[in-house]
């Protein structure tokens, strides 16, 4: 019977500390999710900027050049944000039907909103290739993502 209830006590204290250890340690297995902003749907990276709105306030543009996004060639970045506390910022450029893999080039603050930085497409075997670059705004209220597509053709 004494053996029964130092097991029974034994399994309830495992069972409180692993309650505490998951509460605490959650934020970091499990991230809050993301909020999106809605891009404008007729706007075209090849052409000029885009910007994307959030619901909650607050919009972010991304330009790209050289217009016309080449392939292997070095892009110039500027995310410009209005509404948005971000510390820090990043472009995450993803194939959409194909994966391109880790390329996520991060932009550096260079004046109020603004912020610059490199990157490059890489050449798909696709003659035509869909991309998504999201922007990915870190914010003391969390990640804010703008995801915005266009294609590329070799």
């Amino acid at each position: 019977m004494a053996n029964r209830i130092l097991w029974g006590l034994l399994i309830a204290l495992i069972a409180a500390i692993l309650g505490v250890v998951s509460l605490k340690f959650r934020p970091l297995a499990l991230p809050d999710a993301a909020r999106l902003a809605v891009p404008d749907p007729d706007c075209d990276l090849r052409a000029g900027p885009c910007t994307g709105r959030f619901a909650g306030g607050g919009e972010v543009t991304l330009d790209m050049e050289p217009r016309g996004l080449p392939l292997a060639r070095p892009l110039e970045l500027r995310v410009t944000t209005r509404g948005v506390a971000a510390d820090a910022v990043a472009l995450d450029l993803v194939g959409v039907d194909m994966d391109m893999g880790y390329n996520r080039p991060s932009l550096v603050p260079a004046g109020a909103g603004l912020y610059r930085g490199q990157g490059m497409l890489p050449v798909c075997v696709r003659r035509r290739m869909t991309w998504e670059a999201r922007v990915l705004l870190s914010t003391p209220d969390g990640l804010l993502v703008a995801p915005f597509r266009f294609a590329t053709s070799r």
